[in-house]
């Protein structure tokens, strides 16, 4: 059953601040709203063969999750999966994320390279509706800070439905570097998509929204 709110404290006031945009303390009560009536889901894959195999464990995978956990102060659910490097499995499993799982944000690690096996982008861009190359364009520069080989990256974003899906290299210092990158971001484009209101630690991670 969904916690009832009162607005104690806003009736007969202004919701707008001097520049046109909602009080936090409004915000923080729409917030609370919508957290006891939707799970806020986010879909992790580890892209690799040998790892869906049991030959190496997963170590990208885990590395996404304790991210997210550093970044997030809103409760989220993750739903994990670890699939080989095969187009039509990875397309299908972000179908399944997105439409049936109702995840809001997907994050997929490898299969980003130039490699025969390499099909991670393919398979994003196969399901989504819009791109987003500036994820792209923002976590290469990022890392060819680290090392000249980030310019055979492919990494990309799109959006499908109501889910932004963020392609992450698979070593797992590269994801932290990518993903505090480009996570300041990820908030608002959720929002656009009429997706969750998530809130981060701001000591960790200070995201941007425009305030009108």
């Amino acid at each position: 059953m969904a916690q009832i709110v009162r607005f104690e404290g806003l009736v007969g006031k202004s919701i707008h601040g001097k520049n046109g945009y909602f009080f936090n303390k409004f915000t923080e009560v729409c917030v609370q709203i919508f957290n006891t009536v939707q799970t806020i889901k986010i879909g992790i894959i580890n892209v690799s063969d040998r790892a869906s195999a049991g030959i190496y464990e997963d170590i990208p995978g885990k590395a996404i999750v304790s991210t997210l956990n550093e970044y997030l102060s809103v409760p989220w659910e993750a739903v994990y999966r670890v699939v080989p490097d095969e187009q039509a499995l990875i397309s299908e499993t972000l179908c399944q994320m997105a439409d049936d799982e109702g995840c809001c944000l997907i994050v997929t690690s490898g299969g980003t390279g130039p490699a025969v096996r390499d099909v991670t982008p393919e398979a994003t861009e196969a399901v989504c509706q819009k791109m987003l190359p500036g994820f792209g364009e923002l976590m290469r520069q990022v890392s060819l800070q680290y090392v000249p080989t980030a310019i055979l990256s492919r990494q990309t974003a799109g959006i499908r439905g109501g889910a932004l899906i963020i392609n992450l290299p698979g070593k797992p210092s590269a994801i932290r570097q990518c993903l505090d990158a480009v996570f300041p971001a990820v908030p608002y484009c959720i929002d656009l998509i009429n997706g969750p209101y998530l809130t981060t630690n701001e000591a960790v991670m200070k995201v941007f929204r425009p305030k009108s």
